[in-house]
């Protein structure tokens, strides 16, 4: 009788916490914004690839090869090459009209037909970093494909020593919405999971009403863990809204594995957010000082769970020590699952250790708990 009591107390006391995080429409509105507008803006503003990158030529060649390279430069990745004189390429350039600008010299054509030695100039401009990187690395790729292409169809071209075959798994176009629309939801678990459970305790705190539930017949596991179910619920909801209408229909990302599998693994992490959460609410005093606990915890935690920059960009000693860090292992986790299909024989592992450690949390937060009871019971 003593467990089915307590699972009711709990139930009874999240769905009182669950009317208090939907009448607060501040809150709910963050939510709801934080898994919508928020990833669609976050993949679509913040693509790496290249895009309409304008193109200036300089043809002193005037040949079949120079007008195959420039032609070679099509849309979406570069706008139509322009023609542009020898002398006005640095005005170009420190004007920003050009991202890359391309000279091919005079009788280039001829010098390669008589296996002379020839060069062309690929002027760069780095201010914008992704087009300085990628860009020039497209332009370099097209243009040795037509001159490869063109010597061999004059007879000139030896055989290549060694051919080079390339294939992207997962990402087969390397599009930056497929990645950064997970991890943005990633994110904004971790971020929201600790504002609304932290929330909770500093609202009902500052209420009078968590003295009023310290002195009455519920124990403080049965109010941590009905706050836990409450505030993971609604940000659960949220994911697998935000999974199916933005990440599948809104921004076409195809999920490779266990959508049920993914909240499945998303609720355990909710626990260890939650947990936090309800840890750093039993030590701030107010909102304010809930801010800046929530700011000492959640930009570690984001910034060094490999969703930004993949663990092996760290130092070593680093890496070793963010394995004990279940936001690392959510990270992994979701990849393997939404990425690459991964069963649950595979991340399992990954599942014990982020319950073992919103488990840890859970008991520091309920130890603070005992210690607020105590001191109410004593008033």
């Amino acid at each position: 009788m003593g467990p089915m009591r307590s699972a009711l107390t709990i139930f009874w006391l999240g769905t009182k916490e669950l009317r208090s995080v939907l009448r607060d429409t501040v809150m709910l509105g963050l939510v709801i914004y934080s898994f919508s507008l928020a990833i669609l803006m976050q993949a679509q503003s913040s693509s790496q690839e290249v895009r309409n990158a304008s193109v200036g030529i300089v043809d002193e060649d005037r040949s079949a090869l120079s007008r195959r390279i420039a032609g070679a430069f099509l849309p979406p990745v570069f706008r139509r090459p322009q023609p542009l004189a020898e002398r006005d390429i640095v005005p170009a350039m420190n004007a920003g009209r050009y991202a890359l600008v391309l000279d091919i010299p005079p009788n280039f054509e001829r010098d390669l037909l008589d296996r002379r030695p020839a060069a062309l100039q690929l002027d760069i401009d780095a201010t914008a970093m992704v087009q300085a990187g990628l860009g020039a690395s497209y332009a370099q790729q097209i243009i040795l494909e037509e001159i490869s292409g063109f010597l061999a169809r004059a007879g000139r071209a030896g055989p290549a020593p060694v051919t080079l075959a390339s294939r992207v798994a997962y990402n087969p176009n390397t599009e930056t919405p497929w990645f950064t629309s997970v991890m943005g939801i990633i994110n904004n678990v971790t971020m929201l999971a600790i504002i609304l459970a932290g929330a909770a305790i500093v609202r009902e705190r500052e209420h009078g009403t968590l003295d009023h539930l310290l002195v009455m017949p519920v124990r403080p596991f049965e109010i941590a863990m009905a706050k836990v179910w409450a505030n993971g619920a609604v940000i659960l909801v949220a994911v697998a809204a935000s999974v199916e209408i933005v990440v599948r229909r809104l921004l076409h990302v195809p999920i490779a594995g266990s959508v049920p599998l993914f909240l499945t693994g998303t609720a355990v992490y909710l626990f260890f957010a939650t947990a936090v959460g309800l840890f750093l609410g039993t030590l701030a005093r107010s909102m304010p000082q809930l801010g800046l606990l929530y700011l000492l915890v959640y930009l570690p935690l984001a910034m060094l769970s490999g969703s930004n920059t993949p663990l092996e960009s760290m130092p070593a000693w680093l890496a070793r020590i963010l394995q004990a860090s279940p936001t690392v292992h959510y990270v992994a986790f979701a990849q393997a699952i939404l990425y690459r299909g991964a069963g649950f024989g595979v991340v399992w592992p990954r599942l014990v250790l982020i319950a073992l450690m919103g488990g840890l949390f859970l008991v520091l937060a309920l130890r603070r708990f005992r210690l607020a009871a105590d001191a109410a019971a004593r008033g």
